[in-house]
């Protein structure tokens, strides 16, 4: 490992070879991130692809279950076990270019990437950006972003091990 770059992810002596990526400051919001991460943690990287692209399209809804005040309810959240559930369209398109990414590094490593699965994933709030708005009276208070920072780490299923 670099000098410089800290993951979260130990990685682990179980004959695996994992592969990392991680972002620094994502303009996205850090909510809507977390929730679609952890709809995806532990999927296979074709599945959570597909799911993705199906959230995109609004075929399937990614369920709010920590960050649900004021979130709406719909019917697709219901095979997650929740009522509630959006389509954070950004969010989706930052963890897919997130995903191709890890992808990349698997094959650049000399993985097989047919039986890779999302074995770790964490999204983190990154520093806040202040932008200060002017009105006619003067500045107000600065207006905060939420962006994140994003962690995923893609390992050999089962499937390859066995």
């Amino acid at each position: 490992m670099a000098k410089g770059r800290k993951y979260a992810f130990k990685e682990l002596n179980d004959g695996k070879t994992y592969a990392k990526t991680r972002s620094s400051n994502m303009s996205v919001h850090f909510k809507n991130t977390v929730e679609t991460a952890n709809a995806i943690k532990g999927l296979t990287v074709e599945r959570a692809k597909k799911y993705l692209n199906n959230v995109i399209a609004h075929k399937e809804c990614v369920p709010f279950k920590k960050f649900k005040g004021g979130v709406g309810r719909c019917a697709q959240a219901k095979q997650f076990g929740v009522t509630q559930g959006r389509w954070p369209l950004k969010s989706v398109k930052f963890l897919l270019d997130l995903i191709r990414n890890a992808v990349a590094n698997a094959e650049f490593s000399g993985i097989d990437t047919e039986h890779l699965k999302i074995v770790y994933i964490q999204v983190n709030p990154a520093p806040t950006r202040h932008r200060r708005t002017y009105r006619a009276h003067g500045v107000i208070n600065p207006y905060m972003s939420h962006n994140c920072r994003c962690e995923i780490v893609l390992g050999t299923s089962e499937k390859e091990t066995t």
